[in-house]
């Protein structure tokens, strides 16, 4: 039997298909005649139990290797999706102080848009105010002295006949266009 171990050691990969040939060679031996003990071949059963524990030290190692590197990578997963998300909520962070920013900016620019538009108005009122109260001045000071001139026109045409009201004065007509006339030469 020490044959068929070796034409079939070559295909045997690891030590749970060493086992498993182990268990089906002695399920399947013939027992010893007038006993049930069965009749197996002791040292092919040994040499494949011992290739079979030589393995399991090699196929540990692996395994735990495996599982060593499984959970490097499975730290490492975690690590980068965790920086991920850190990085995403950062940007979400970002993009909401960018808008409340412009949202604040926005507030902000109609406030100032507002107070200029009030304070437009309030300045042209009191412009209007100050400008009809110059005028209102203005407008005394031309009746006072218009009623000075008439006066003083008055006093002056004491020695002259009396004028009816409706008849136009011909010295005040030449006055007022030879008056008038000064603007038009550009004196």
């Amino acid at each position: 039997m020490t044959g068929v171990y070796d034409s079939e050691h070559h295909s045997i990969n690891d030590s749970e298909t060493l086992l498993r040939r182990v268990i089906d060679i002695i399920a399947t031996a013939r027992t010893i005649p007038l006993s049930s003990s069965p009749m197996i071949n002791r040292d092919e059963i040994l040499e494949m139990l011992e290739e079979a524990l030589n393995r399991l030290p090699e196929e540990l190692r692996q395994a735990r290797r495996m599982l060593k590197e499984r959970d490097e990578f499975v730290i490492k997963t975690r690590r980068e999706a965790d920086d991920i998300l850190d990085a995403s909520r950062a940007q979400a962070e970002r993009m909401v102080q960018r808008t409340e920013v412009v949202r604040a900016s926005d507030q902000r620019a109609r406030r100032i848009v507002e107070e200029a538009q009030s304070t437009s108005a309030q300045m042209r009122h009191e412009t209007e105010d100050f400008v009809d109260q110059r005028l209102a001045s203005f407008e005394i000071l031309l009746d006072r002295l218009a009623k000075t001139v008439a006066a003083g026109r008055e006093k002056l045409a004491i020695g002259v006949p009396a004028r009816r009201p409706e008849e136009p004065d011909p010295d005040e007509e030449q006055r007022n266009s030879s008056f008038f006339d000064q603007d038009r030469d550009g004196r």
